[in-house]
């Protein structure tokens, strides 16, 4: 018995599932997950001392590499001073000044603890401003773990066969109004029935926990559109594209600007953050200024805004990064579609900048829908073979790749030679 195995034995009486959150689980691959011991620049080694190439990333965060020495050395100064006062400090104002240098559309902006935390206040604070109750969000998209936004939502519970949650009151999502991701049409129709009572429409602007599904053309401006002329507050969940697919996130990226935007682990380079921001009209809607009340104890941790400020600086400092990571995307996922060509095998790869996910599925995959339409059966083999090479991707059909800074040409030619000798 590995070291893995035996300490997942220990933590299914321990902890519910044996994992702390569902998406580590290997469940829905049939095998044992992996318990990591360490990380370095694009490599994980586990408990039985196994290396693998890793695609994960933490969830995204990690765009420069893990244990990026630069942000270790602004980590381990920080500690030294405290790990946590509970009172305002000097960094969070840096963390915010330079998030709305990198965001036009944030102009203040506030720190939390996680992006489901980013995302419930945001919600609020929309509601707070509007006046107005229902949210309008897609199917498939996963905005963290809040009992408003648990419809359809994606990710992990499309692995683990719930398509909501129990423990969520009826009540809670009597608001949520859901519409397809990327159907245009839907989303009029609703502001037709009822555009006068949304006070948010929320979306992630590309589609990454039912995969990777990108925006159609026009969608995104005609969201902007409709919110503007109904006076709703358009909301980009931007915990995986920002700050990833450009300086300034999705937003940067297609040239639409968001009302509110909301952020996860990758403003704190990988450590437990989040924020959410934008117009300072909205945002002064909160407490202390406002009557929406949202507060948090350890929100603008000095750890964490330490080790944030030191990766968000670097990127903000040298954008050459994004035109190598969008240089990798093309390589990876170009060479896997052009694999799947040259074997006549019916899957889809979709790919936006550094993200991107191969569907087993012979039929474009735009939304949820179509989305769940792919093999997973498929996927378990594809998952075991890779993982087996020492390739680290999520245990999920539905999940993103992550490519980062610490990858090299050499990685990815590597991984394409394993999905050769999969697909031969």
């Amino acid at each position: 018995m590995t070291r893995s195995e035996e300490l997942f034995r220990e933590a299914v009486t321990l902890i519910p599932g044996g994992v702390n959150s569902p998406v580590r689980a290997f469940g829905s691959v049939g095998m044992t997950p992996r318990f990591i011991a360490s990380a370095q620049g694009a490599y994980l080694t586990d408990a039985d001392g196994n290396r693998y190439l890793d695609y994960i990333g933490s969830w995204g965060p990690m765009i420069l590499g893990h244990a990026c020495p630069m942000v270790l050395k602004k980590v381990e100064e920080a500690c030294k001073k405290g790990l946590s006062f509970g009172a305002a400090t000097e960094a969070e104002v840096d963390m915010a000044r330079l998030i709305c240098s990198m965001v036009p559309s944030v102009e203040m902006v506030r720190m939390v603890n996680s992006g489901t935390e980013a995302v419930m206040s945001a919600i609020r604070a929309a509601r707070g401003y509007t006046g107005r109750d229902k949210i309008l969000k897609f199917e498939g998209c996963y905005h963290g773990h809040c009992d408003a936004m648990l419809v359809k939502a994606g990710s992990g519970v499309m692995t683990a066969g719930v398509p909501d949650s129990s423990g969520v009151p009826a009540g809670c999502t009597q608001d949520t109004l859901l519409a397809a991701y990327n159907d245009i049409s839907g989303v009029e129709a609703l502001f037709d029935a009822c555009g006068h009572e949304i006070a948010a429409v929320i979306l992630e602007p590309v589609g990454a926990n039912m995969g990777v599904v990108p925006p159609k053309e026009g969608f995104l401006k005609r969201l902007r559109e409709l919110c503007t002329e109904y006076k709703a507050v358009l909301i980009f969940d931007e915990v995986i594209t920002g700050f990833r697919l450009a300086r300034g996130g999705a937003q940067e990226y297609y040239g639409i600007e968001a009302d509110l935007t909301t952020y996860g682990k990758i403003i704190g380079g990988g450590m437990p953050v989040g924020a959410y921001g934008g117009k300072k009209e909205i945002m002064e809607v909160v407490a202390p200024v406002g009557s929406v009340y949202q507060a948090g104890t350890l929100s603008g941790n000095p750890v964490a805004m330490a080790a944030g400020y030191a990766q968000l600086s670097y990127l903000n400092e040298h954008p050459q990064v994004y035109d190598k990571l969008a240089g990798y995307g093309a390589l990876l996922y170009g060479g896997m579609e052009a694999l799947c060509k040259e074997y006549a095998l019916p899957y889809r790869v979709n790919h936006v900048g550094s993200l991107g996910c191969m569907f087993f599925s012979p039929e474009p995959v735009t939304d949820y829908t179509s989305a769940k339409r792919s093999d997973t059966e498929a996927f378990k083999g594809y998952f075991a073979h890779m993982l087996a090479k020492g390739i680290y991707i999520a245990p999920s059909q539905f999940e993103a790749m992550f490519l980062s800074d610490a990858h090299t040409e050499q990685d990815i030619q590597y991984t394409l030679d394993c999905i050769r000798e999969y697909f031969s």
